[in-house]
């Protein structure tokens, strides 16, 4: 059978340690758009943010929280999700926004094969976040 999807796009869910910070990311530097910001059980803040069709939900845990750190190291530090991409038309210019405003770049512009070029950059929790560009 399989889904029936009513939404051509995934949601994606962080839960961030620090989430002044993880705006200053997603929304500042990356230019996501604040959809809303929902109060959640347990405390917890969902701060909603539109990527094209998809939604990218910063969770703020509340202050009786105890969560685990992920794994560091990437792709080949845990098995699991370690990382999202995002299909781009300007990665020169992500990329030196990233650098200046001081995350980490896990994997400096590459190209792939000819006319696929990617960088991966860490957000604000070490997070891997890949940009592809094509063409």
């Amino acid at each position: 059978m399989g889904l029936q999807l009513a939404k051509d796009s995934i949601d994606l869910g962080i839960v961030v340690t620090d989430a002044e910070r993880s705006l200053a990311f997603y929304r500042d530097l990356l230019g996501f758009e604040v959809i809303d910001v929902l109060p959640m059980p347990g405390h917890t803040t969902m701060h909603r943010l539109s990527c094209g069709t998809s939604v990218v939900k910063l969770l703020e845990l509340g202050p009786k929280a105890t969560p685990v750190a992920a794994a560091p190291g990437g792709i080949n530090g845990a098995f699991g999700y370690r990382y999202f991409t995002m299909t781009i038309t300007n990665l020169e210019e992500i990329v030196a926004a990233c650098i200046a405003g001081g995350h980490t770049i896990a994997v400096p512009v590459t190209a792939l094969r000819p006319g696929i070029s990617i960088a991966i950059v860490e957000d604000p929790d070490g997070n891997w976040v890949e940009f592809v560009q094509v063409g």
